[in-house]
């Protein structure tokens, strides 16, 4: 993933706010655009990229490694946790099977927030198995479960309760005296709050309205509508409800089939009274079990689930996964071994074979064009201004560090006569460009650049004004909020901020904003 550009449309958002925390210097308010706030996640990942960018520089690097620290951490508490279940060789087998599944491979790099509430309930996880196996084990691990918690609640919010809340009570309920001594549930909570309370209320002090949004809305609308159209960043992810369980069959690949495969098994070859007894006797396995089923059957009653939604139940699945193969033929559990490899290391190799060179054509993201733009600034006071034709690309704002801007078509004639003198290019959509009767007169030479979405003209070798019939592009891909932003609401750049790759210089003015629709 560290290799691959930011693809439209979450990862260069979420890179764009965390550029925009870094450039401003706010870590308190994640915005959205200048002027405009985002409600949508709380900021723990956005601080690390943020860090990872005032460190690093503003690059794809610096906004995915955080992702990728977080995901080794998760590593690092399954092996702890296959350790103290099912000894080394199942501890490394479990980890093996989490990175080496779609999910967990993709997300290891993905400038996200899920996995960080996957280190948060995986942590979480550990800390209740530490206490059950050892009720008087250091204190420091008894309110490891509420600092999990905490950090939880900055990553993604309260669902992490949920998630960890869920599979625990049901734990306590069958086992009530595994917990109910060992946990101390009023001084962890008081630490939980500690942690996660003060950003909130910062928060909605500084933004207004950011509790009702969040806590109502993200949590509890978005939960039970289907059709919720109050996402002020994009839309709602409608999808028939239970369909998380088709998200978990391909985000387990291969290793869920393999799970199924060798239940089935089991189930043939034993009669009921053994497997009864074969799944009772163990307290953690249990455990396992029910952190592994809880978020799909919450989701399943969702009216909007993302596959990325299965990831915090892919830890305990690859601890109870491992714990089985472990016990196979040596032969076959070495045959596994290397068939998992193939997924990550097959990824690497397509991904170096192909280069960099058509990352622009075959996914979302404009960063070879932006890259074009900068490379071909001339030696002057006044550097090239780069506009888009309709819709802002996340990943145009990302790349050129926020310089990028958007214009409809009524406004493009104007740019032009105000750019005449001047090095300027303008972003146009292919389709368009395609579209007959879009364009009244179009005289363009031939595009300076292209790539899977847009053309790039060179304002100077424009001949004549465009007139664009019906004053701005129909374009479907929205990347924009529908707020209106003026150069007067653009916070103040923070003066040592570093720019990981080549500089695009400042822009021409600010325009008007359309209104669009986010993803």
């Amino acid at each position: 993933m560290l290799l691959i550009p930011l693809v439209e449309t979450t990862e260069p958002r979420y890179a764009e706010i965390a550029r925009i925390m870094a450039e401003t210097g706010d870590w308190i308010t994640p915005w959205f655009d200048y002027g405009t706030p985002f409600w949508g996640k709380p900021p723990l990942s956005f601080w690390s990229q943020a860090a990872a960018i005032k460190a690093l520089g503003a690059s794809e690097f610096a906004v995915r490694l955080p992702s990728l620290l977080a995901t080794l951490a998760i590593c690092a508490f399954i092996f702890r946790i296959g350790i103290l279940l099912a000894g080394r060789t199942a501890a490394w087998f479990a980890v093996l099977i989490y990175f080496t599944s779609a999910s967990g491979y993709l997300l290891s790099g993905a400038v996200l927030t899920d996995p960080f509430l996957t280190l948060a309930t995986t942590l979480a996880l550990l800390s209740i198995i530490k206490m059950y196996r050892d009720p008087e084990c250091a204190a420091v691990w008894r309110y490891t479960l509420f600092l999990a918690l905490g950090i939880g609640l900055l990553a993604k919010g309260p669902i992490a309760v949920v998630l960890v809340g869920g599979p625990l009570g049901l734990w306590l309920v069958l086992d009530w005296r595994a917990g109910f001594r060992v946990i101390p549930w009023l001084t962890g909570v008081a630490l939980m709050l500690l942690i996660a309370l003060p950003w909130y209320i910062a928060a909605e002090l500084k933004t207004s309205g950011f509790l009702d949004y969040f806590i109502v809305g993200e949590h509890f609308k978005r939960f039970l509508d289907p059709g919720w159209n109050g996402d002020l960043y994009g839309s709602a992810h409608r999808y028939a409800r239970g369909t998380i369980w088709w998200f978990a069959t391909w985000a387990t690949l291969p290793w869920g089939f393999i799970a199924l495969a060798l239940f089935f098994k089991r189930l043939l070859r034993s009669n009921s009274a053994n497997i009864s007894r074969q799944s009772n006797r163990s307290g953690e396995t249990v455990l396992l079990l029910l952190w592994t089923l809880w978020p799909l059957v919450f989701f399943t009653f969702a009216g909007n689930v993302l596959w990325t939604y299965v990831q915090p139940a892919l830890p305990p699945f690859a601890i109870l996964l491992a714990s089985v193969i472990t016990r196979l033929s040596p032969g076959r559990v070495t045959g596994l071994a290397y068939a998992a490899l193939v997924l990550p290391i097959g990824t690497l190799v397509l991904t170096l074979a192909s280069g960099n060179a058509n990352w622009g054509n075959d996914l979302k993201t404009e960063k070879s064009l932006v890259e074009y733009v900068a490379s071909h600034a001339p030696h002057s006071h006044r550097p090239p201004a780069l506009y888009y034709l309709g819709d802002l690309p996340f990943s145009a704002r990302f790349y050129s560090h926020g310089h990028a801007r958007h214009i409809d078509g009524k406004q493009i004639s104007a740019v032009i006569e105000e750019s005449r003198n001047l090095p300027s290019y303008v972003a146009i959509p292919n389709r368009e460009l395609a579209r007959p009767g879009m364009i009244s007169t179009l005289n363009l030479s031939e595009p300076v650049f292209q790539n899977g979405r847009y053309s790039l003209f060179e304002f100077d070798r424009i001949d004549q004004k465009i007139a664009w019939n019906g004053g701005a592009s129909s374009a479907n891909e929205s990347h924009e909020s529908p707020r209106q932003v003026s150069s007067s609401t653009r916070p103040p750049k923070s003066p040592g901020l570093r720019s990981g790759g080549k500089w695009l210089p400042s822009m021409v003015g600010l325009l008007p904003l359309l209104h669009t629709q986010g993803p």
